[in-house]
């Protein structure tokens, strides 16, 4: 190639960066997005919309409990450019720099909120019985069946631990939580409470303990708990903070439900996944996590904006308090 060739294939390549604002998708791109097991409805309908929109970049979903998501990339150092968790806590306690050890992530920013609760089916156990004044009885009783996610691996696992806390001084019923838990024993636990909406379906369990915005998405009965037990909203955060999980991972206290989603460092296409975390952040991401049952987050809060990539930063607002 001669040295004017040369000159025009850089002038060239030049040209069409700046036109096409960066990254370039001429060969497939394959975008690994670790989530929480709640968010495969949404984030798949969300995935078809990023295929529109950049048709050669090939979301690669892998959907499971949110700690165990974090520990696979901390871990087993799994590559990963999106992570997304159910509770937005387990990003700082798992990814962030600790005394003195590289970090996997510096900032994350929380894009829906949920609430913890238990569904259910017509034909579950008692089911016409169950009113949000007598819930805590029925579940209670001998021969009921409930399921539920595994506290040492997924957010809904310790958030379940902490709402029948709560819910026990709620009622002041001291063993509320003790005679629930005995009707959900390990043989009825999974990594992530999603993989049991079969078995409730099918009759195999009577009570599933899970978000509302699964309820919603399958159409099922689920109990309207009070905000004071279902951490819903984060004006209750001190209230919340009273009730304490016992897991493998340390004693955790009840926080406000908020979704969370960061690139990790090191993400092997960081640029494309900024854009990914952009359709979230954006109107029609939140537009897809409200229709599939979850509240949303205007504007979104970020803690540690200024570490975000730049086309982010303008989408988020301060953490408060952060």
């Amino acid at each position: 190639m001669t040295r004017g060739a040369n000159l025009a294939a850089v002038i060239g390549g030049l040209v069409l960066a700046l036109v096409g604002g960066g990254a370039q998708a001429d060969q497939p791109v394959h975008l690994k997005i670790f989530a929480a097991g709640t968010l495969a409805q949404p984030f798949q309908q969300l995935d078809a919309l990023f295929r529109k929109q950049y048709p050669n970049v090939i979301p690669e979903p892998r959907f499971g409990g949110s700690v165990k998501m974090a520990r696979e990339i901390t871990e087993l150092h799994q590559p990963a450019d999106v992570l997304a968790v159910a509770d937005y806590s387990v990003i700082p306690k798992y990814l962030f720099p600790d005394g003195g050890k590289p970090g996997y992530a510096d900032w994350y920013v929380g894009f829906a909120r949920n609430a913890i609760t238990f569904m259910y089916t017509k034909n579950s156990k008692y089911a016409a019985e169950v009113t949000p004044d007598t819930w805590y009885r029925v579940l209670a009783r001998h021969g009921v069946e409930i399921g539920r996610s595994n506290p040492d691996t997924d957010p809904s696992g310790y958030q379940t631990l902490q709402m029948l806390q709560l819910a026990g001084r709620y009622y002041r019923d001291p063993k509320l939580a003790e005679q629930i838990l005995a009707n959900a024993p390990p043989a009825n636990m999974r990594d992530t409470e999603t993989s049991l909406i079969a078995a409730l379906q099918l009759g195999q369990i009577d009570y599933l303990a899970i978000y509302r915005s699964d309820a919603l998405q399958h159409h099922l009965n689920y109990i309207d708990l009070p905000a004071a037990i279902d951490l819903s909203d984060p004006k209750d955060a001190d209230l919340y903070k009273q009730a304490v999980a016992d897991t493998q991972n340390g004693k955790l206290p009840g926080r406000p439900i908020v979704y969370a989603v960061t690139i990790p460092a090191h993400a092997p296409d960081a640029e494309w996944a900024a854009k990914y975390v952009a359709l979230l952040l954006g109107p029609e991401g939140q537009r897809i996590m409200q229709q599939n049952g979850f509240g949303t987050m205007v504007p979104p809060y970020a803690v540690n904006a200024t570490a975000m990539p730049a086309s982010l930063q303008p989408l988020v607002k301060p953490w408060p308090g952060s």
